[in-house]
């Protein structure tokens, strides 16, 4: 989630529609400008005892984000607590239960994305070292009850926290015990964000299926193999899900504001303070008539904090993000944007992509949505083919699409080499969780504190 900063004209009221559309349509942006954006979590512990560190104990949280500043990161305040960093390869941010994250800057190749997270793991493997902490790579804890978890001082967790249980019943689930990685994209005009919404909400599943790693809860195997990607399906159905509509005539920036109109608020910021709002109309706000906000008008900071409450599989902002991967270790993390730029940043392979998808209907969508946390590659398409034989083809798209893009690194390798990974995945049909459950039941003997050792960054 979101790390608030502030924005040029944050402070502008909105005065009408065309100013909620302009925040996307200024993200158009001819294809030479195109960026990679990777966001990636993970879980701390204690390698002592394999706890979650809270915020304010000696190595806790604090003290791991005021270490990192030894390799250049600034410090990022809310009400006297540190809760973020800035600096050269983005933002370091804390989930609600202390799941630290990268959000990478925008960059040009998927070499330069992969040397970046390999700069921040190095980071915080000498940081965790000295303060012996660990650092999990996977979609859920797979031993920690929620009571057991840490909060951080974040005031917008506070607010989500309180509203969660409300609205559905997992939804504390995914704040507290999950971790993900994600791909932010560009697109060219608005009908080249409408195929690529398309063709990523579709493939979601296949990504989903791809990086499963979600197969424990409280110890114990939970029949799913990404529990992660099931609990968004109990958070709250105001925000999230396949959204039909993106597949309907007349999709694009005007209907996707439309739906974030319609997405209950969570909260403003007013004086650097969260004003609990949870639930409220923001056509409303836009009126200035929110009882919590007497005469105040939404302005455009507000917008765009509204739009990061959506949590669908694929979302608009000023760019696209891909949604729907699990964590998982290093070279997972270089294969996820490796995956969505093979597919979206290739004219051919968008459109061989778009023919592979586009007679699936509304109702295959939700189907397959809810099959692939069960099922993973074994789930079936709307044509009875397995997501392993579509994964083989759209791969297959994908690297022909990064080796067209012909993006060298010293050796002379194109982008397709961070692909490895997902062909080793997809030609074993075996999930990376599939792989965990084997190991729990085989030479980890039930022994679940086995992960640490072999999971870990």
């Amino acid at each position: 989630m979101s790390t608030r900063k502030a924005g040029e004209g944050d402070a502008l009221p909105i005065e009408s529609k065309d100013d909620l559309l302009s925040v996307f349509e200024h993200g158009s942006k001819p294809a030479e400008r195109w960026r990679i954006g990777t966001e990636h979590e993970k879980f701390v512990y204690r390698t002592s005892d394999h706890r979650a560190p809270s915020y304010d104990e000696q190595g806790g949280i604090r003290d791991l984000l005021m270490a990192m500043t030894r390799f250049g990161w600034e410090p990022v305040e809310e009400n006297g607590y540190v809760i973020a960093l800035a600096g050269d390869d983005g933002n370091v941010s804390l989930e609600p239960a202390g799941q630290f994250e990268l959000s990478g800057a925008p960059l040009e190749n998927l070499h330069q994305t992969c040397a970046e997270t390999g700069r921040h793991l190095r980071q915080v493997q000498e940081v965790g070292k000295e303060l012996g902490l660990g650092f999990l790579g996977l979609g859920m804890w797979p031993d920690k009850r929620r009571d057991e978890l840490p909060i951080m001082p974040k005031g917008r967790y506070a607010i989500m926290l309180r509203h969660m249980p409300r609205v559905g019943s997992l939804g504390l689930d995914m704040m507290l015990r999950t971790c993900t990685i994600q791909t932010n994209l560009d697109y060219a005009s608005e009908a080249d964000m409408v195929k690529k919404f398309r063709v990523s909400l579709a493939l979601q599943p296949l990504a989903t299926a791809l990086f499963a790693n979600s197969p424990f809860t409280e110890g114990k195997p939970n029949g799913f193999l990404s529990y992660r990607s099931h609990i968004w399906t109990d958070t709250d159905a105001a925000r999230t899900g396949m959204l039909p509509f993106v597949f309907e005539d007349g999709f694009g920036f005007e209907r996707w504001a439309d739906y974030i109109l319609d997405v209950p608020m969570y909260f403003a910021v007013r004086d650097g303070k969260y004003v609990d709002l949870a639930g409220q109309d923001f056509r409303a706000f836009m009126d200035g008539k929110l009882a919590a906000l007497p005469g105040e008008r939404a302005t455009l900071g507000d917008w765009n904090d509204h739009i990061s409450t959506a949590f669908p599989e694929v979302r608009l902002k000023s760019y696209l993000e891909m949604r729907g991967a699990d964590g998982g270790p290093w070279n997972r993390i270089c294969a996820l944007p490796a995956f969505w730029v093979g597919l979206l940043y290739d004219d051919a392979a968008l459109d061989a992509a778009w023919d592979m998808v586009k007679h699936w209907t509304i109702a295959d969508h939700h189907r397959i949505r809810e099959e692939v946390p069960r099922l993973g590659l074994q789930a079936k398409g709307p044509r009875g083919r397995t997501f392993q034989q579509l994964g083989k083809e759209i791969l297959a798209i994908a690297e022909a699409g990064l080796t067209r893009r012909a993006r060298l690194n010293s050796s002379g390798d194109n982008e397709a080499i961070f692909l490895a990974p997902l062909f080793e995945i997809i030609e074993s049909g075996k999930t990376p969780a599939e792989r965990l459950l084997d190991a729990y039941h085989g030479r980890w003997a039930g022994d679940l504190s086995q992960v640490y050792a072999e999971e870990s960054f």
